[in-house]
C-alpha cells in the first residue's frame, strides 16, 4: 500500500510556502503521490504544475479535475502537458462534481452523468493516444456535424505510455462504471469494513469490459487523518468536515454523501445530522455524528491505533491511501505525515 498526500484546496488554511514544504517533506518521506483538489477557488492544474516544478520524483494527481469545468479534449491537453512538465508523473483523477457547482458555477446541466462519464473517458483516452478526434455519442459529437470543425489530434504526446485515469465515485452505478472504464477508483468517505459491496460493483463493471480487477487497478480512497493520544479529541477534529458533507453538501433531496452513510447503516444519524445542519445548527450536527461512523471513515487516535487501522485498509485492497492530515498548522500536519510514514 502506497501513501499519497492530499493538499486539498490551495490557499485555504496554510500559506503556499507551508503547503510546498509539506509536499517536499512528503517526497522525502517516501510518499508515492501528491494530489490537489478544486471546487470554485484554486484550480488543480496550476497547483500541480507548480508542485511538479519543485519536486523530483513524487507523482502528481488531480483529485479531481471537474468534468463540467473542462471539455474532454481540454482535460487530455492538460494531462499531457503536466505529464511532460513532470517527466511522466501525472495521475489523472476526474469526477462529475455536484449539481450545485456544475450548474451554479460552470453553467453545465447535471444530467445523464453515467453516459457523460463513459463518453468523457473514451474521448480523453482517444485524445491522449493521439488519434484523430472523431466521436459520436449521446452527449458528445466531435467534430460538430454542421460547421467547419476538423478531426484534430493532440500535437504533443504524454511521456507515459498510458496516463492512469481515476474516477471519483461513491454511488453504486458510478462505482460499477469505474470498474469498467477506469484504471483506479477514488472514493471519499471510504469504509474498509464496507468494501465488500463496492468491490462487487467494481468487479461487475470490470466483467462488462471483459476484464478482471487485478493489481493494476488502484483503489485509492481519500482519508482524513488526525494522530492524537486522545481518540475522542481526534474524533472531534473530524466532526466539522464530516458534518458539512453528511449534512450540507448538496440539498436535502440530493446529497451523495448522506446517501452513502445510509448505505453504511447509519440511517438515523444521517437524518439527524442533515436536519440539524440545514437548520443552521452546525455544531449540534457535528456532535450528532456517531463515533463508529468517524472511526470507519477516518484515521484518528494514537499512533498505535492508526497503525492498526492502516493494516485494515491494506487488507481491504487499498493500493494508494490518499491521506489528508487534519491539523491547524503546517507542523501539526507534518507530524501526522511522519507518523503515517513510520507506521506504514
Amino acid at each position: 500500500m502506497r501513501l499519497g498526500l492530499h493538499v486539498g484546496y490551495w490557499g485555504l488554511g496554510l500559506s503556499q510556502e507551508e503547503q510546498l514544504g509539506l509536499v517536499q517533506e512528503a517526497e522525502s518521506l517516501g510518499f508515492d503521490s501528491v494530489w490537489a483538489a478544486e471546487a470554485y477557488g484554486s484550480d488543480t492544474a496550476t497547483v500541480l504544475a507548480w508542485i511538479a516544478a519543485q519536486t523530483e520524483s513524487i507523482k502528481i494527481g488531480s483529485a479531481i479535475f471537474q468534468m463540467p469545468a473542462r471539455s474532454p479534449a481540454m482535460t487530455a491537453m492538460t494531462a499531457a502537458t503536466l505529464d511532460n512538465l513532470s517527466n511522466g508523473r501525472m495521475l489523472l483523477g476526474i469526477g462529475s462534481s455536484g449539481p450545485q457547482v456544475a450548474e451554479g458555477w460552470h453553467g453545465q446541466r447535471f444530467a445523464k452523468q453515467l453516459q457523460r462519464t463513459r463518453e468523457y473517458v473514451a474521448i480523453v483516452r482517444k485524445a491522449l493516444a493521439r488519434e484523430r478526434l472523431e466521436f459520436e455519442g449521446e452527449t458528445y459529437t466531435l467534430p460538430l456535424p454542421d460547421g467547419p470543425g476538423k478531426a484534430l489530434k493532440l500535437t504533443i504526446g504524454p511521456v507515459q505510455d498510458t496516463i492512469p485515469i481515476y474516477i471519483a465515485a461513491i454511488g453504486p452505478k458510478n462505482t460499477q462504471l469505474t470498474g469498467e472504464i477506469a484504471d483506479g477508483w477514488m472514493p471519499f468517505f471510504f469504509s474498509p469494513e464496507n468494501v465488500g459491496d463496492a468491490r462487487e460493483l467494481l468487479e461487475e463493471g470490470a466483467a462488462r469490459a471483459g476484464k478482471t480487477l487485478d493489481d493494476s487497478f488502484d483503489i485509492a480512497p481519500n482519508v482524513n487523518v488526525c494522530v492524537d493520544d486522545d481518540v475522542d479529541r481526534a474524533r472531534d477534529v473530524m466532526r466539522p468536515l464530516l458534518a458539512l458533507y453528511v449534512g450540507g453538501m448538496g440539498s436535502r433531496e440530493k446529497n451523495f454523501y448522506n446517501a452513502l452513510v445510509r448505505r453504511y447503516g447509519f440511517e438515523e444519524a444521517a437524518d439527524e445530522v442533515q436536519d440539524l445542519y440545514l437548520s443552521g445548527k452546525k455544531d449540534e450536527a457535528a456532535a450528532a455524528l456517531p463515533a463508529e461512523l468517524i472511526d470507519t471513515t477516518c484515521l484518528c487516535g494514537p499512533r498505535e491505533r492508526v497503525a492498526e487501522r492502516l493494516a485494515v485498509y491494506r487488507d481491504a485492497g487499498v493500493g494508494t491511501l490518499i491521506t489528508s492530515p487534519i491539523a491547524p498548522t503546517a507542523e501539526g500536519r507534518s507530524e501526522i505525515m511522519r507518523a503515517l510514514a513510520e507506521s506504514l
